[in-house]
């Protein structure tokens, strides 16, 4: 008999799956495992959605795993942006999105100002560039010209939020290093993360992974949902299909309000047993709460709140969820939090939220 469920019940228990009620992360690479990745093009976001949900947080602890243990890699993964993600999770990753190979349509070339022929010669390059060591931009650039002869390349490297770097690190050849005098270094994975394997998984194998990590944080899904989340919907439906296939024997269908979902079937009877939540958390931005979740969810977030979260050029606001539901928007500024609601939210509970949050803005 299939479970049937309700979406205050499936936020309820993302919420608890997510260590955000309760806050009960052990770690900060358990957090960002949990969440399969951590959004981080804003490093101050990335750092609060990990110690939102940590009982205990300590400052410094995502760059100790970035830089001391490597236990955690910035690198582009999931929809093209930056992400934390586990290191021994990262070659999945790469298995799936370097199969996607979107940089050899001719589109792609045009709208990055290359040929076919130059952008072969950076995913050439860039390996040998950084073979052994760890390069800034401006270093990487310098290099990746030595070795093509091509000057005109410097311009295209440089523009941009470093899309011809992409397909480089979706391919597991390019990953972040250590800061230097502030500024960004680059690295290869082979190098800078500890147990790199000698070959990627396969694609399929990959998939299996990604699709196990996304229902344990983000289900019940399907897979438009896992495709959506993973890259805009740029998975091959045959190959999608298959990790689906794949992992068949683990799942279990369930309905939420008459919906036809997938969830591991590990989980079913913690689902089933999971009452609605009550309680009030502030996130920030580009929280995974929020992106894991199809933007017109509607039991998550209220048609007439969706401007107000999801926002020009990507921009996903900091929410106030209450109920598992977007109730509100807010924002930092000088060590103060101001709150915007759409709905009402029991005032001592957001209280004393906000002033949870704000002294982890202030540590």
């Amino acid at each position: 008999m299939t479970l049937q469920v309700t979406w205050p019940q499936v936020l309820a228990w993302r919420l608890r799956r997510q260590f955000v009620d309760p806050a009960a992360g052990p770690d900060a690479v358990s957090v960002v495992r949990r969440l399969s990745g951590v959004q981080a093009q804003v490093v101050s976001s990335a750092e609060l959605a990990v110690a939102v949900r940590r009982a205990d947080p300590r400052r410094g602890e995502i760059d100790e795993a970035l830089w001391r243990d490597r236990t955690l890699v910035k690198t582009w993964t999931a929809r093209g942006t930056l992400h934390l993600v586990p290191a021994d999770e990262l070659p999945a990753h790469a298995a799936v999105l370097g199969s996607f190979r979107h940089w050899d349509k001719g589109s792609w070339q045009r709208g990055h100002g290359v040929t076919a022929a130059e952008t072969a010669s950076i995913l050439d390059a860039v390996p040998k560039a950084l073979e052994g060591r760890t390069l800034t931009r401006e270093e990487l650039v310098e290099a990746v010209i030595g070795i093509t002869g091509d000057g005109h390349l410097a311009e295209a490297l440089t523009s941009g939020w470093g899309a011809l770097l992409k397909p480089l690190s979706f391919l597991g050849e390019l990953c972040y290093g250590p800061p230097r005098d502030g500024r960004v270094t680059f690295a290869s994975p082979r190098d800078h993360v500890p147990g790199w394997p000698a070959a990627l998984p396969s694609a399929a194998e990959g998939g299996a992974v990604l699709v196990r990590s996304f229902l344990g944080a983000h289900g019940p899904g399907t897979p438009e949902t896992f495709d959506t989340w993973l890259y805009r919907g740029g998975a091959r439906k045959a190959a999608l299909r298959g990790w689906f296939r794949d992992l068949a024997p683990e799942l279990a269908e369930v309905e939420v309000e008459g919906r036809p979902m997938l969830l591991l079937a590990e989980h079913l009877d913690e689902l089933a047993a999971t009452p609605p939540a009550g309680g009030v958390h502030l996130l920030p931005g580009f929280d995974q709460y929020i992106l894991g979740a199809p933007r017109d969810l509607e039991p998550l977030l209220p048609r007439e709140a969706r401007a107000k979260v999801s926002r020009a050029a990507g921009w996903i606001s900091p929410v106030v969820v209450h109920r598992g539901r977007v109730a509100g928007v807010w924002e930092a500024k000088n060590g103060e939090v101001t709150v915007e609601l759409f709905e009402d939210v029991p005032a001592a509970a957001l209280s004393a939220e906000t002033e949870r949050v704000k002294a982890l803005l202030n540590r």
